[in-house]
């Protein structure tokens, strides 16, 4: 089995692209590519493939009946840089393997991420753990915006003065805010990496854990062009419904009456509306 070369990765390796304010990612290295994903799903040697429709055709069947070993034959690795809240985030994603720079043998940089105008919203009223889509007026942004410059400018202060008066770093760290930027090492197979984007590239993810998934959405694109096509089509722009669902959808598409309960009901019409925007 060759090994992979595409020429479109080889040219975004260890380039920087920017995400937020200050913040990265690296595309550090890549193991195998669309190839590779059809020579393991055909357990053949050399080149391994027929033609690209045909490969593309494999491996869309592959990803929609969830044959998902042959895309854990697909790894990379990532350079990121990113606020510690989005980091915790990540690691969320535990198939990843990470290695993060450490404050107890680094001194950390005086970099804080701190979000634009557009970003900064009050909570929403019908999502727990989300903002409202309108952001605040711009004068209230603003006092938002210096508050938590101010609160930066004071923390990195103290850490700094005990660190200079020799306290261990270990413990001079504990009071830096969410805010400061972090990085890391971050090695993730493909079929996991698809799970990580359809959940962090959805609408109810954090807004800055969303900037980061586009940003490696392209990156995997270039790797592994009719992988991430089949990964739009099928998993990141479409719907799934369960068994009664499906019961209500032949019932609605044979003129019945929708058999489902008033709570059912609402949460398969949200799953209809969410298909149409997709």
């Amino acid at each position: 089995m060759a090994h992979c070369i595409v020429p479109e990765a080889e040219e975004i390796l260890d380039k920087e692209f920017t995400v937020l304010d200050k913040g990265f990612i690296r595309l550090v290295d890549y193991y195998g590519s669309d190839q590779r994903i059809v020579q393991s799903a055909r357990v053949s040697y050399g080149a391994g493939t027929k033609t690209v429709s045909q490969d593309a055709a494999l491996i869309d069947y592959l990803l929609r009946h969830q044959h998902t070993s042959p895309f854990e034959q697909v790894v990379f690795t990532f350079h990121l840089k990113m606020p510690i809240f989005v980091a915790r985030q990540w690691v969320r994603h535990r198939m990843g393997r990470m290695n993060e720079v450490s404050g107890r043998y680094s001194i950390m940089k005086d970099e804080f991420y701190v979000p634009e105008d557009s970003c900064i919203a009050n909570q929403s009223s019908d999502n727990k753990q989300g903002r409202s889509s309108e952001p605040l007026e711009k004068d209230q942004a603003e006092k938002v915006r210096h508050d938590f410059i101010s609160g930066q400018e004071n923390a990195y202060k103290t850490y700094s003065d005990m660190v200079d008066s020799g306290l261990a770093r270990e413990i001079a760290r504990i009071n830096l805010p969410l805010a400061l930027y972090t990085e890391f090492y971050w090695q993730m197979d493909l079929h996991n990496l698809f799970h990580f984007l359809k959940l962090r590239l959805d609408s109810h993810a954090q807004y800055e854990i969303r900037e980061y998934a586009k940003v490696i959405l392209e990156m995997v694109r270039k790797v592994c062009p009719l992988a991430t096509s089949s990964f739009e089509n099928n998993l990141n722009c479409g719907v799934t419904f369960n068994g009664e669902e499906m019961e209500a959808l032949r019932a609605v598409l044979s003129g019945k009456e929708n058999p489902l309960s008033e709570k059912k009901l609402k949460r398969f019409e949200e799953k209809i509306r969410t298909g149409i925007q997709l």
